[in-house]
This record gives structure tokens, C-alpha cells and sequence, in this order.
């Protein structure tokens, strides 16, 4: 792992626990054991730093989008499937960075903080709604709405990775159960997804 993804790493680590208002970049290079002119040479400021980690991973997962979104091989709604599988491990993985996004998301403090986000993760969600667009064309689905079907399958994932301690309550496990590394729990995500979105979209 080269500095700059350590220091994003730690970084994520700190908005998690302590909040972007909360982390300092003198916070962040103690946390990454680096000095302060380091994160300024990467980055040059904290803003900076957020969209760097908010642009990294968008673009990572739009690489998957993207080659689901041309197999021709597959129907649409196994190109769904595919993504059903990629949200929940790359949700549930990224789990600590969903959660400052949808902090920021959520508290609205910074306009422009939050005017990034929505610009680099919107392409993905764009990526979801075209398929769906292109099963209803293809006469594969039933006329639904397309964005709040994208909303309904993000929005499912990033509920249940909000609070362990809900999530637990609900699954009525002990307090130590970590469902988001539980290859059971994350299969029974998916499942359930997929059912849903059949349901609503295959005719």
C-alpha cells in the first residue's frame, strides 16, 4: 500500500469515529503516522482529501458497473444480479466510508462537500438506472420506476450497515456478532434482494 492510500485509509477511519468537522488534518497524520506537509503535498487540504476518498472508490466501483453493464451475454436482470452481489460486498467491506457518506449526506452542513459526493456517485447510480431502463425497452420488465428502484437497492444496503447495534438487535444476536463479515448474513442480503427485484421487475 503506497502513502497516499495509507493515509486515506486512516483518514476514513478518523471520519467514522470522530466525524469530518471532528478530524483535523493534524488528527489524520497522527492517525496515519505521517507528517502533517505529507498530507498537504497528496491532498492539500482536508476537502481535498474527502473528495480524493469519495472519487477513488466511485471510480473503482464504476469499473464493475461498467463491464457488467456491457456483458451482452446476460440478461438484464442477471446484469442486476451482479450488481445486487457487488453493493452488498463493497458496502459491506467499505462499510466505515458508507458510513461518513451518509453522515455527510445526512447533516447537510457543507454544501459543496456534499455537492462532490452527489457529483461522483451519481454516474454509478446513472450506470443501475440504464440497465433497468433498457430491461423495460427490451420488454424484460414491467414498467417501473427506475430511479426509485435504484434508491429501493441502495438504499436497503446502506440501512443495514448504518448501526451494528440495530442491525444485531433485529437479527437478535449478541452484542459481539459482526454481520457484516458473516458470509451467511451477507448471502442472505443478497437473496433477499434479488427476490424483491424480481418481484417487482421481471414480468
Amino acid at each position: 500500500m503506497d502513502k497516499r492510500e495509507h493515509i486515506m485509509n486512516a483518514a476514513i477511519e478518523l471520519f467514522a469515529e470522530k466525524g469530518f468537522e471532528g478530524s483535523s488534518i493534524r488528527d489524520i497524520a497522527a492517525s496515519a503516522d505521517v507528517n502533517i506537509a505529507m498530507i498537504n503535498y497528496y491532498f492539500g487540504s482536508k476537502e481535498k482529501l474527502f473528495e480524493a476518498l469519495v472519487n477513488a472508490k466511485a471510480a473503482k466501483t464504476r469499473i464493475f458497473l461498467d463491464e457488467i453493464a456491457n456483458d451482452k451475454t446476460i440478461s438484464s436482470f442477471e446484469k442486476l444480479e451482479k450488481i445486487i452481489e457487488l453493493y452488498v460486498e463493497r458496502i459491506f467491506g467499505g462499510r466505515l466510508f458508507h458510513r461518513v457518506i451518509h453522515q455527510e449526506m445526512m447533516l447537510g452542513r457543507r454544501e459543496p462537500l456534499q455537492q462532490i459526493i452527489v457529483n461522483l456517485l451519481y454516474p454509478n447510480a446513472q450506470i443501475i438506472r440504464d440497465i433497468i431502463e433498457a430491461g423495460i425497452r427490451k420488454g424484460e420488465f414491467k414498467k417501473v420506476d427506475p430511479e426509485l428502484t435504484v434508491a429501493s437497492l441502495i438504499g436497503t444496503i446502506n440501512h443495514v450497515v448504518q448501526s451494528k447495534k440495530f442491525c444485531n438487535l433485529f437479527l437478535n444476536k449478541e452484542e459481539g456478532y459482526e454481520p457484516y463479515d458473516d458470509p451467511k448474513f451477507r448471502k442472505r442480503v443478497v437473496d433477499h434482494l434479488e427476490k424483491l427485484l424480481h418481484n417487482h421487475l421481471v414480468k
